[in-house]
């Protein structure tokens, strides 16, 4: 199964940190757990065209869900 669009990360953060106050804090979360991890660090640059991009592509995110063992059907529910 393959994600056929793009999402915004600010969307992305809010979805894995529901927790957080508010989309900066899920946004600084994201990026803390990006950082912080060699492996998913060293995966998305391989991908990355743009990192100051406002989106991620089908492939980062499929990247970014697999690191937090969140499948596309869980995914697609939160």
């Amino acid at each position: 199964m393959a994600f056929i669009r793009t999402i915004l990360k600010q969307d992305l953060a809010y979805k894995l940190f529901p927790q957080s106050s508010n989309i900066n804090a899920a946004m600084q979360l994201m990026r803390k757990e990006i950082k912080l991890s060699p492996e998913l660090n060293n995966k998305l640059n391989l991908l990355s065209r743009n990192k100051r991009a406002h989106y991620y592509t089908h492939k980062e995110l499929e990247i970014i869900l697999e690191h937090f063992c969140i499948s596309q059907e869980e995914f697609e529910m939160l």
